[in-house]
């Protein structure tokens, strides 16, 4: 991949956030995704690139979303996977609530794992940890392995949970541990980076979500030089029979960080729409400037770059819908 993709795919989840925080607390979660895939769609037309989808927010049939096998960019260029998520926390841009944005993961064709839209058991930690830690282990045992490898009494472990019923027994075990429980309720992709953002003070990620938000926080991880594993969860036969048809001959398989993103090189890209402990979100200075902060970073290079822009949108009105 060319390194000038990096910025070129900044300026597409620009667009998407933009799009999105037109929406923002208006309690319209499905108005606010669709203007996010619309101007990220718009926005990936003028990008120098053989794209395909490998995740995204359905088929073909459920258009106009960003689906899976669609195919983005100018028809130039090199031939990359595509994993998107146009608003990372839909519920939370419509009920104004912190850590949403818009994400891109991007690595050579046929490097991306295809994950089904299904749940995948997850587990994440940061450089100091990589490699040391498995999915199969007690949380207990985790807890004690990461604690030493990042320096830190027990008790001062963090371990990020999302606030499911599922995972009500997980959360009782790691406070019986006595390290520290941090609950958040959407958004799993950005609380899975956290892990390797050594100032959050966030050390374990775990709990099962979504699978495709899964594969893209394996792409930021590889980048960051942290760790993630993985297994599906298909929830009957159907689900099952996906898996093995979009290319996993064990659904089941413990899926380590390379089998999520493979090769030597990998882009993630985000912006964010509602400030986090990753991104602050879309600020609108007055009159018709807004300000966004991104983050882009490529596993090639190890290079993380923070990007701070001003967008005057009144010169780019194709990249904003309107909420009211």
């Amino acid at each position: 991949m060319e390194r000038e993709l990096a910025l070129e795919l900044v300026r597409v989840t620009e667009a998407a956030a933009l799009a999105s925080s037109e929406w923002l607390g208006r309690g319209q979660k499905n108005e606010a995704d669709g203007a996010a895939t619309t101007a990220m769609r718009q926005m990936f037309d003028s990008v120098n690139m053989q794209g395909t989808v490998v995740i995204g927010e359905g088929e073909l049939d459920e258009a106009p979303m960003l689906y899976i096998g669609e195919k983005l960019g100018t028809g130039y260029g090199p031939e990359v996977d595509i994993a998107v998520d146009p608003l990372e926390g839909t519920t939370i841009v419509a009920k104004g609530l912190p850590n949403a944005m818009t994400v891109i993961a991007v690595a050579d064709k046929g490097n991306l794992l295809h994950a089904p839209d299904m749940y995948m058991e997850k587990i994440a930690v940061g450089r100091n940890a990589a490699g040391k830690i498995s999915l199969d282990d007690p949380i207990e045992k985790t807890i004690d392995i990461v604690a030493e490898a990042n320096n830190k009494r027990i008790k001062d472990v963090v371990v990020i949970i999302q606030e499911r019923e599922r995972h009500s027994s997980l959360i009782e075990r790691v406070r019986a541990k006595g390290a520290r429980v941090k609950l958040f309720g959407d958004g799993d992709v950005g609380a899975a980076i956290a892990t390797a953002m050594p100032r959050t003070g966030i050390d374990i990620f775990i709990g099962t979500g979504g699978a495709p938000e899964g594969v893209i926080s394996a792409a930021a991880l590889k980048c960051l030089g942290g760790d993630m594993q993985g297994r599906l969860v298909p929830a009957n036969v159907d689900e099952f029979n996906r898996c093995v048809q979009m290319g996993l001959k064990d659904p089941h398989q413990l899926l380590m960080l390379d089998d999520m993103v493979k090769g030597d090189d990998a882009i993630f890209a985000a912006t964010g729409v509602t400030s986090g402990e990753l991104l602050e979100g879309v600020a609108y200075l007055g009159g018709d400037v807004a300000e966004t902060h991104s983050i882009v970073m490529r596993y090639k290079t190890r290079t993380v770059r923070y990007i701070k822009a001003e967008h005057h949108l009144l010169h780019k009105p194709q990249l904003v819908t309107t909420g009211e």
